[in-house]
This record gives C-alpha cells, sequence and structure tokens, in this order.
C-alpha cells in the first residue's frame, strides 16, 4: 500500500514489474558484460536511500538496465533524471518509465567510461569545492567488468576537478562486487588493503553502506554485492597531482606480499635502483620492511612529496616505466634480473 501511494503521489501511472518487462522486451543478462537484474523493489529503495534526500534532485543513474533502481529514484521525486544506458536492448523499457514521468527524465544511449558528464547538468547546479555538496548525484548497479575502471576514472576526475565534479563535490552511489567494496574501504594494516584504498580514500570518504546477498541478483551472481557511497573531500589527503599519486600508489603495491621497499624500487631505472630507493625511504621517514598493506596515508603522503621532489630535481625521472623497461629486455633476450623473476602481485 505504501508504494502506491509513493506512486500516486509522483503521478506514475501503474506499469508492469520489472519482471514483466524483462519478459516483454524478452531481456536477458548478458554474461560478457557481467550484467546481473535486482528486481526487488525494497532493494533498490534502500540503495537509493543510501544517496540521501534526493527530492527536486539531478540524478544520473549508470547501467538502469531493466529500470528497477530507476523507479526507485523517480519515487523519490527527482527533479532531472539522466540515464546513460550502453545496451540498446534496455532503451524501450526506459522509454515505457520516461513517459510514465514526463519531463523528468532524459535517456542517453551511450558508454558511460566515454560519455562527456561536464554537460550532464544544468550550470546554475555549480557550487564552490569549499561548500556542502551540488544538487547532484550519481547512483548505478554497476556491472563488475566496468566498476574498476570507472571508479579509477571518476577518482581522476575528482583530482582534477572535472567531468561529474565541475559541478563539485557530487555524491556517488555505487555497486561493487564485496571483495572490491572491501578494497576501497580497507584501513591501514587489513588484508584487503590495496592501490583502490589508498586512491579513493586520499580523494573521497568512503564508506561502505550494505551489503546485497548474490541471491537478490538475476542472474545470480557467485559473489555478493556491495553499496558504496562516496563524497569528494575538500582537501585531498595526498596534495600532488593524480598520475603521481598513483604511479607511487601502483609501485608500492607491485609485490604486495613483500617488504615495501621491492615495490618502491620499480619507480627507478635499474642503474641508480638501490641508492634512489634508499634516499626516497629515508627522506620519507618509512621503514622498508613493512609491508605495502601496513603503510599508512601519512606514509604515502611522505612518499608522494618526496618522490615530487625527486623527479623536480631530474625531470626524467617520472617518464621512467619500469614495466616498459622490462618488456624491451624481454625484447633483447637480455638474462633476467631479480625483479623479473618474481611475480608480480599488484591488485586493484
Amino acid at each position: 500500500m505504501a508504494a502506491r501511494g509513493k506512486v500516486a503521489a509522483f503521478n506514475l501511472p501503474p506499469l508492469p514489474t520489472v519482471g514483466e518487462i524483462i519478459k516483454l522486451f524478452r531481456l536477458q543478462a548478458q554474461k560478457q558484460l557481467s550484467q546481473n537484474f535486482l528486481l526487488d523493489l525494497r532493494l533498490t529503495d534502500k540503495i537509493v536511500r543510501q544517496a540521501g534526500k534526493l527530492k527536486n534532485a539531478h540524478v544520473c543513474e549508470v547501467g538502469p538496465g531493466p529500470g528497477g533502481i530507476t523507479r526507485s529514484i523517480l519515487n523519490a521525486d527527482v527533479e532531472q533524471l539522466l540515464l546513460v544506458e550502453k545496451d540498446p536492448r534496455f532503451i524501450p523499457g526506459l522509454q515505457m518509465l520516461s513517459e510514465a514521468a514526463p519531463g523528468k527524465v532524459r535517456i542517453v544511449h551511450g558508454d558511460i567510461l566515454t560519455f562527456k558528464m561536464e554537460k550532464a547538468f544544468p550550470k546554475h547546479l555549480k557550487k564552490n569545492w569549499e561548500d556542502e555538496p551540488p544538487n547532484i548525484h550519481i547512483i548505478g548497479n554497476l556491472p563488475f567488468s566496468v566498476s574498476t575502471p570507472l571508479i579509477i576514472k571518476w577518482l581522476e576526475n575528482v583530482s582534477k576537478k572535472n567531468g561529474p565534479f565541475i559541478y563539485g563535490r557530487t555524491q556517488m552511489t555505487l555497486t561493487f562486487q564485496k571483495e572490491v567494496a572491501e578494497r576501497l574501504t580497507a584501513n591501514t594494516g587489513g588484508k584487503q588493503r590495496s592501490r583502490l584504498s589508498i586512491m579513493s580514500q586520499h580523494l573521497c570518504t568512503v564508506e561502505n553502506r550494505f551489503v546485497i546477498p548474490g541471491q537478490a541478483f538475476v542472474p545470480k551472481p557467485e559473489v555478493d554485492v556491495a553499496v558504496v557511497h562516496f563524497t569528494p573531500l575538500v582537501q585531498p589527503k595526498i596534495q600532488q597531482p593524480f598520475e603521481l599519486v598513483e604511479k607511487v600508489v601502483r609501485s608500492a603495491f607491485q609485490f604486495r606480499r613483500k617488504h615495501c621497499f621491492r615495490g618502491i624500487e620499480t619507480l627507478f631505472p635499474e642503474s641508480e635502483r638501490l641508492k634512489k630507493t634508499e634516499e626516497l625511504m629515508m627522506a620519507a621517514d618509512v621503514d622498508p620492511t613493512l609491508r605495502p598493506f601496513q603503510l599508512s596515508m601519512s606514509h604515502f603522503r611522505n612518499l608522494c612529496n618526496t618522490y615530487r621532489k625527486m623527479c623536480e630535481e631530474d625531470p626524467s625521472l617520472f617518464a621512467y616505466n619500469y614495466r616498459e623497461e622490462l618488456k624491451q629486455k624481454k625484447r633483447q633476450h637480455l638474462p633476467k634480473s631479480i625483479s623479473q623473476t618474481e611475480q608480480t602481485e599488484e591488485e586493484n
């Protein structure tokens, strides 16, 4: 009864259920696209509630699929809802929802990884970075295959204050595989602490809100799913360019089970590797025998700040690429260095 009251309040006519839409348009989740549908509207309502108060808000939903979360967003009485959907099979069902909410829904058939978010919302919604977040939200039940590259792209946008963050500190409520969500929110010393932990937490407040069991989805994935909320920080915890921070963090986690200096030394060409690594670790006051997941945010801040100074003293240093050096050695059939013989253990 409560759901009907909600629908009536927002003038949405009775609609086929999400399950009926799937049957009507003969939609099947495609395994190669890692698609999983969420049909339980109590769960889609719960996801949308994590975004906060959405009345009169402007929302972008990523990958709406058959439109379960879309209905919950519309029931929250948003001002405008932008749907970005890559799979053309879902467009007719989404158009049905659009017609049920005249003037509220805009559908874009496109890829969120290439969609220009800078023009997605009205200019008058822009806020200064130091102000409260704008009344703009990104919500999405992301396909597993796109979730990690997409959040890395958006974190870079946060760092540069462009893309969806040209409007200010736009909030995001997104689903991830439970293991990825645990990486995003892992604390220092946690077994899931990784590159994703540092890159997300130095730029955003990241909260793992709740877990949805895999059996709630159709088809049922082999893993559970977590809903994660991101709010960009006014000041990043590491005040260095995104590319520099990512290079240092990626290097540190290159060999995650070994002492951290093993990964850090891949920042430097072989000819000066030992000397430069010692110099960096000493200046940054980082114990070289710590494991990468034991390094705190302040450790990474010191490493990034010191590495930046070293790059300013030697402008060719930042361009050095350890993996490219390995590839060249393989091509030249040179004897393998110790670093080459060890398995890279980097994790997202």
